[in-house]
């Protein structure tokens, strides 16, 4: 009976000391990322990223991979203002996914702002966008052909929108097309926007006749006949779109940051279940609704790719003519 008496005392002292440890322990982000992720979003609502993020946490949440998600939009500096934040609180970004594209490698080369991915936990790429160029529903503009024509006519008078600042994804995406089509891409007038949805707006109300952008960020418009998607960047047509031509091809490329610091296991797991999301039908429900091809790149598979894509960047910026830093 002694022999009984103290074991309970010392599996209930035991237990108790637990407790204690555990009131007093700071609460770890591995259990945190399943209960909740937080999604910081480089650029306004509207635009592909936004999109991107929304559309993730869509599907982590529905299919019941993260119980909640939260969205945090910080434009300013063509995303450089949401890597400065991550940066410099990253004690408090834990459970926070950054997301971003091809523009971080862009911007970067450029020197918009002085952080690369490197300074950053990459986690995982996710999908793909084709560019699209994109008119109002009563344009004159049918094809692609006719957008290039009118260009080499008067290219002051063919003004391209975009939601990305000069030199950014969207500019350098029209600057290919047109090249492709043998005119001068150092001559097309662009016309910079903070973020898709506001060079979306623009068009709408007639400040631009044509607009650079991420196809998924035009189909809801399209399908309701406010405008028409003229051609996308791919080889073949997509849902019912022809393809722009003549090799002026590109996908441009979303995935996930972390902040830096973040523990390997921690970021593991945040990458497993962004690929696990896309073999469930909810993330397939989000997916074919934007247009997207999924491109599931985890951690090591990511960082490679990214320094991949920086080596093609950067000959192609000396190709253009625009100077990098990097």
């Amino acid at each position: 009976m002694k022999h009984l008496k103290n074991l309970v005392r010392n599996t209930l002292a035991a237990s108790a000391a637990a407790l204690t440890i555990a009131a007093f322990a700071p609460t770890s982000v591995f259990a945190e990322e399943i209960e909740k992720l937080h999604f910081l979003i480089p650029g306004g609502p509207g635009g592909g990223w936004d999109g991107t993020a929304r559309g993730t946490g869509e599907a982590l949440t529905k299919s019941g991979k993260v119980k909640t998600s939260s969205f945090e939009n910080m434009s300013g500096g063509g995303g450089g203002k949401a890597i400065a934040h991550i940066i410099e609180t990253a004690d408090r970004q834990g459970a926070t996914l950054m997301v971003n594209s091809t523009p971080i490698v862009l911007r970067s080369l450029r020197g918009r702002f002085p952080q690369s991915f490197r300074d950053l936990t990459p986690i995982a790429g996710v999908i793909g966008d084709y560019g699209a160029f994109v008119v109002p529903a009563n344009s004159p503009y049918k094809t692609f052909d006719d957008i290039v024509k009118a260009y080499k006519d008067n290219p002051k008078k063919a003004k391209v929108a975009g939601g990305s600042v000069k030199g950014g994804m969207d500019h350098l995406v029209a600057s290919l097309a047109f090249q492709a089509y043998g005119a001068d891409p150092a001559k097309v007038r662009y016309i910079s926007y903070d973020a898709g949805g506001k060079a979306m707006a623009g068009l709408l109300s007639g400040e631009t006749q044509i607009l650079s952008t991420g196809l998924g960020e035009a189909l809801e418009q399209a399908r309701a006949g406010q405008v028409k998607i003229v051609c996308v960047t791919s080889k073949e047509a997509v849902e019912g779109i022809p393809p722009c031509g003549k090799g002026a091809e590109f996908v441009n490329w979303r995935g996930f940051f972390g902040a830096p610091g973040l523990d390997a296991a921690t970021a593991d797991k945040y990458a497993k279940i962004l690929g696990d999301v896309q073999k469930t039908p909810e993330w397939e429900e989000v997916r074919k609704r934007n247009g997207w091809v999924n491109i599931y790149r985890p951690r090591a598979e990511f960082v490679a790719f990214l320094g991949d894509q920086e080596k093609l960047m950067k000959d192609l910026f000396k190709k253009l003519g625009v100077k990098t830093v990097r």
